[in-house]
């Protein structure tokens, strides 16, 4: 299953998308830096920049790591969504690939799937016109540069 990020809310198609995952469907998201977080700006970049303070003062390398790549920013998020310490939770995640744009190329290569012929879903029902901001600008806020 394909589906197409843009201008969807963050949230809901990540609950959507772990649904499918645990379901057994391998579910491959595309243009992850249109998707949109619902809320004021200014509280999203705050909360965001909050998150980036936390850290290990002891060792740097054992985490938390923070993305700033919006393909990764909405990976993680997807796993938010699942059982993430149970074995199906992790085996779910391995079926999840999360792409900036529209990788021709890439899905093909990786995947077999010709994204020409392949129907991509848009989800409508989850569409909404909301007030927020874009993935892909609390990415270069943060700091990520995609």
């Amino acid at each position: 299953m394909i589906i197409n990020a843009e201008g969807h809310i963050l949230g809901r198609l990540c609950t959507f998308v772990a649904k499918k995952a645990l379901l057994g469907e391998d579910v491959i998201v595309v243009n992850a830096e249109k998707a949109v977080i619902s809320g004021n700006k200014d509280v999203i970049f705050r909360k965001e920049l909050e998150k980036l303070k936390i850290r290990n003062l002891g060792n740097p390398r054992k985490g938390p790591f923070h993305q700033k790549r919006p393909d990764r920013f909405v990976r993680r998020s997807i796993r938010g969504m699942l059982p993430w310490r149970k074995s199906r939770g992790r085996e779910a995640f391995k079926r999840v690939m999360v792409y900036i744009g529209i990788p021709e190329e890439e899905i093909r290569k990786r995947h077999n799937i010709d994204i020409k012929k392949a129907k991509i879903e848009d989800l409508n029902e989850m569409k909404k016109d909301i007030k927020g901001i874009t993935v892909g600008e609390v990415c270069r806020f943060i700091g990520g540069k995609f």
